[in-house]
């Protein structure tokens, strides 16, 4: 609120106090005369009535107090809410491009990647030793508002594949509840992207539990100082355009796959589709805000229950639990999860376990070990940059996942992320350097190095670090910088 406003509204709640004050005098000059000798019956009722029409001026001045009263609570609320809502949303629709109740933009971003990574291999979005530049991803993004109708359609466009990110309608409620049906994020996790500001998120997101957009239809509340959601899932999100069987979308979904692995590490692609899918999940969330304390702090809880359906395997179920936690101190933001999450299925003939499964993303599957728990942390500072013309913002994290699996022949999977997103105008750049022991996205080294002319670097004995096994408890780094242009 400028300072000019400020006065006026100060001004405007003074004025009723003044007025108060002038009436209590001028009654209090009247009231005496009531008793004095020789005032006629006339008098006393003309100055009778007099007094009727102080008190109703009185009445009126105390109204006009109350409402200037609520329109100032009005007025702190609507910018707060504004505020909030260019937090969550990004610049304001009137920098993009507009069609009546339709909001059009996208992105084109472009990764430079320097890490361990002594040959290409068949994996996703990976480098070479020398550093590499490649184009990540071109978006387009589509909002409607029209009244109470809703909705956004995001479609997304990588190197060899395609995929629709995000399509739903939705109905907005009055009281800002809201109704979304169609490919809309779960709500699992303290918010969108899990605990992580980074551009590889952490853990979470790659077993399918941080940004997992499926098909269905969720419900947004709060009540007081809850936020609630509940949702209800048919199936994963839809396969899109690729290589893959059913594995080219956003995030990683429990997928069938045509590869398999036999007792001895060998692996076989190619054969018969084989797997599980995703059904009927049921996914509520509940997050209670502590505003008017030190530092200000969300808690809350997530829960998720599913079937899977089986393909050439018999049907089986999951569940995941989670606590959660931000809190917020002047610029700095901490944030904390702790899951645990259980894919029940039987043995898998085609990876003789059933301590795994398949899980695709990018155009590619890999197993998951199926019984784990993920703690995960955040901590980062918010520096707005006023005094530097060409940078508005940067955001510093430092950042730690970890898969613990429950199976002891398996090594954990973790994962360090030391960064910083840095904003200007349309332009959003993330600078991540990532070290792991278990993710397929940073480095492809193993713990005796690259055999000659071997090109499996998957394969579980002798390959890279992953969701699953982890055969090669073996830290890899990746340093990337995503330029991405917003418009």
């Amino acid at each position: 609120m400028s300072l000019n406003a400020h006065s006026q509204h100060a001004a405007s709640r003074r004025a009723p106090h003044t007025r108060h004050s002038a009436l209590a005098i001028s009654i209090a000059a009247v009231l005496p005369l009531l008793g004095a000798p020789g005032i006629g019956t006339a008098s006393t009722a003309a100055l009778e009535r007099r007094i009727a029409e102080l008190e109703a001026e009185l009445d009126q001045a105390r109204q006009e107090l109350v409402e200037a009263k609520e329109e100032t609570e009005a007025a702190y609320t609507q910018a707060a809410e504004a505020e909030e809502k260019l937090a969550d949303e990004g610049p304001a629709p009137a920098d993009k491009i507009t069609f009546g109740p339709l909001t059009i933009g996208g992105a084109l971003r472009a990764n430079y990647v320097l890490g361990s990574y002594p040959g290409r291999g068949s994996g996703p979005s990976r480098g070479g030793n020398g550093g590499d530049f490649e184009l990540e991803t071109f978006r387009i993004n589509m909002d409607l508002k029209y009244e109470n109708l809703i909705g956004k359609l995001e479609y997304r466009w990588y190197s060899g594949y395609n995929f629709l990110h995000t399509g739903w309608l939705g109905w907005e409620f009055d009281d800002g509840s809201q109704i979304q049906v169609g490919q809309n994020r779960v709500p699992f996790g303290p918010g969108p992207y899990g605990v992580s500001q980074s551009w590889f998120f952490d853990q979470h997101f790659y077993v399918g539990l941080a940004d997992d957009m499926d098909l269905g239809i969720k419900y947004i509340t709060s009540v007081g100082d809850w936020d609630l959601d509940f949702a209800y899932y048919n199936r994963a999100q839809w396969d899109g355009n690729g290589t893959s069987l059913d594995s080219t979308r956003y995030d990683y979904d429990i997928v069938p796959w045509t590869t398999s692995v036999a007792p001895d590490g060998a692996v076989t692609y190619g054969g018969t589709p084989n797997g599980w899918e995703e059904r009927n999940q049921l996914n509520f969330r509940a997050i209670y805000n502590l505003d008017d304390i030190a530092v200000p702090t969300e808690i809350g809880t997530s829960l998720q229950w599913g079937q899977l359906k089986g393909r050439r395997n018999d049907d089986g179920e999951q569940w995941a639990a989670s606590i959660h936690m931000k809190n917020s101190w002047n610029n700095w933001l901490l944030a904390t999860q702790l899951t645990r999450y259980k894919i029940d299925v039987d043995d898998n003939p085609w990876l003789n376990t059933d301590q795994l499964v398949p899980m695709g993303g990018y155009d590619f599957a890999w197993p998951v070990a199926t019984d784990a728990w993920i703690p995960a942390v955040s901590l980062s500072y918010l520096w707005e940059t006023n005094q530097i013309p060409w940078l508005d913002s940067v955001r510093p994290y430092v950042e730690y996942s970890n898969i613990v699996k429950q199976d002891s022949d398996f090594n954990d999977s973790q994962l360090v992320m030391l960064g910083a997103a840095w904003a200007r105008g349309g332009w959003y750049i993330y600078t991540d350097l990532a070290f792991s022991d278990g993710n397929f996205f940073v480095g492809n080294e193993t713990s005796d190095g690259t055999p000659e002319g071997y090109s499996n670097i998957f394969d579980p004995i002798l390959g890279a670090g992953d969701f699953g096994v982890n055969a090669n408890d073996h830290w890899n780094y990746r340093f990337n910088i995503n330029f991405g242009y917003y418009f």
